[in-house]
């Protein structure tokens, strides 16, 4: 319930792996976020300190993330953080992931095409017919006519 929820902006680092498990797909890709600053002194934009963080995305998330991303693309990506401490043969070890819930292309950086994926089809829906949308010709006389627009008197304007 109290998750702590980011927006991170930054580049793919790695390219997505894409796994199918027990409980649905499964992806995950490194995210390279470098904070950049203004320096008076060069007068210039300059690259400060570089944040990994493991990306991990399911289910639907995870097929379009690993067709969609390569490496070095600009993304913005939202989701849980999970920081982890743990330790490895004697050293300390801590690891930063965003359990993701979107995925983006950051379009300050370029387009991006858009593509609807396909759903697999499990059975085929109802079909209903389509809505007759036409204005049926005066004195059809049916009992789904709509009734004709009666003129309104409006005065005059002056």
């Amino acid at each position: 319930m109290n998750e702590t929820m980011v927006c991170a902006v930054g580049r793919v680092a790695t390219q997505p792996v894409y796994r199918e498990m027990a409980s649905g797909p499964s992806a995950r890709f490194r995210l390279a976020v470098t904070a950049r600053y203004w320096d008076r002194e060069k007068s210039t934009w300059t690259d400060g300190h570089t944040n990994f963080f493991t990306v991990w995305a399911n289910r639907q998330l995870a097929t379009n993330t690993a067709a969609s991303l390569t490496v070095g693309e600009p993304v913005i990506v939202q989701g849980r953080l999970k920081v982890r401490t743990d330790v490895r043969e004697g050293q300390n070890w801590t690891s930063a992931d965003i359990d993701a819930v979107a995925i983006g292309h950051d379009l300050a950086w370029g387009t991006s095409a858009f593509r609807r994926a396909g759903r697999p089809e499990t059975a085929t829906p109802p079909t209903q017919p389509e809505p007759n949308w036409e204005t049926p010709p005066e004195g059809s006389g049916s009992a789904t006519d709509v009734p004709p627009q009666q003129p309104v008197d409006t005065p005059a304007l002056t």
